[in-house]
């Protein structure tokens, strides 16, 4: 293996749980993946022509972790993630054109054109962001949490983050919570090795982020999550074990991004070689290779979802060129604003 600044954290391997599972499921999952990768490069189109303006970051690389996440959890289940969220937003069911208008700034966006690309959000599909403060969906996602044992539901809420929020010490104030009320939340690390530009090996002592759950005695443990069967089976676990009431559970996504931190990163803290090791694992091609070669489905199959997709991307981006801004009164709409507060007059 060439050398690399970041220690791997995966390895290419078949996983022998292969046909365990239906062609169904084989197939969404290499659906959710082409989706969120074609979106994705789509995006980095339209920031190159300037239609999408901000801060930008995309999810080429991580796409297995949306789509293990879609089969393993249900649809009233919440999700909770950070700003590299436009491909969770996808797999949860926002359309295409409402994540695309959203990152063009139209009123026909997931949130009328006010959040862009790091503030997508849909009570709707359970979706609650989309958060651009580093870290600051962890205690989001722990009230989330709250909230559903409180109501006596069975449901629970994942809560995501990246390897540089898990430094964060909301973190550990969210993780003592949950574990002393014993709350239903499932902690994801997407570990892709780096924080912005800043390698884990140079954050912390601790490297193998899952040990964090050890000083609160939560269940924890590392993912290979370059592969969608091994996201879907440690999130079935997961969230079995929090559903039963035992309290929450820290998984350790072991992933990688093949772009810069956001548009603007170059990338330079990383040599060729690394990057061109991680691309003989990128879970796109992997996964439709395994369905190929051990005959799931045929070319045909998965040239039909490819098809279906790229008209979707095209209609979604012809749904955002044409769509209206939001009108500058819409500045005052969707705040809140609580009317029986003692300082609001009218």
């Amino acid at each position: 293996m060439p050398e690399v600044l970041s220690k791997p954290k995966t390895t290419k391997k078949q996983d022998s749980k292969s046909n365990s599972y239906d062609k169904s499921i084989w197939l969404q999952w290499f659906e959710v993946m082409y989706r969120i990768r074609k979106f994705e490069e789509r995006t980095l189109m339209a920031y190159s022509q300037q239609k999408i303006r901000g801060f930008c970051h995309v999810y080429i690389g991580q796409e297995a972790i949306a789509a293990g996440l879609v089969t393993a959890i249900r649809k009233e289940d919440a999700v909770v993630t950070a700003y590299r969220q436009h491909g969770i937003a996808l797999s949860r069911g926002i359309s295409s054109r409402s994540c695309m208008a959203e990152l063009f700034g139209k009123e026909t966006g997931c949130v009328k054109g006010k959040g862009g690309s790091m503030h997508f959000f849909s009570a709707e599909h359970r979706f609650f962001g989309g958060n651009g403060i580093v870290g600051a969906q962890i205690p989001i996602g722990t009230g989330i949490a709250f909230a559903e044992q409180y109501k006596g539901t069975d449901l629970l809420c994942v809560t995501m983050f990246g390897d540089g929020a898990a430094r964060q010490g909301a973190l550990y104030e969210s993780f003592n919570m949950a574990m002393n009320w014993k709350l239903p939340v499932i902690y994801l690390v997407e570990n892709n090795g780096y924080a912005m530009g800043t390698s884990i090996e140079r954050t912390s002592n601790v490297h193998e982020l899952y040990k964090i759950g050890a000083a609160f005695d939560m269940p924890s443990k590392p993912v290979d999550a370059m592969d969608p069967v091994a996201v879907h089976e440690s999130l079935i676990e997961a969230a079995k074990y929090c559903r039963q009431g035992s309290g929450p559970f820290f998984l350790e996504m072991n992933t990688y991004r093949y772009r810069g931190h956001s548009v603007s990163d170059p990338g330079n803290y990383r040599s060729k070689d690394e990057l061109e090791y991680y691309k003989t694992l990128d879970p796109v091609i992997t996964t439709e290779s395994r369905i190929l070669t051990e005959n799931i489905a045929n070319a045909m199959e998965i040239q039909s979802i490819k098809d279906k997709i790229h008209l979707e991307i095209d209609d979604a981006i012809k749904f955002a060129e044409e769509s209206a801004y939001p009108a500058p009164e819409g500045l005052y709409e969707d705040n809140y604003v609580q009317q029986d507060y003692p300082y609001i007059k009218d």
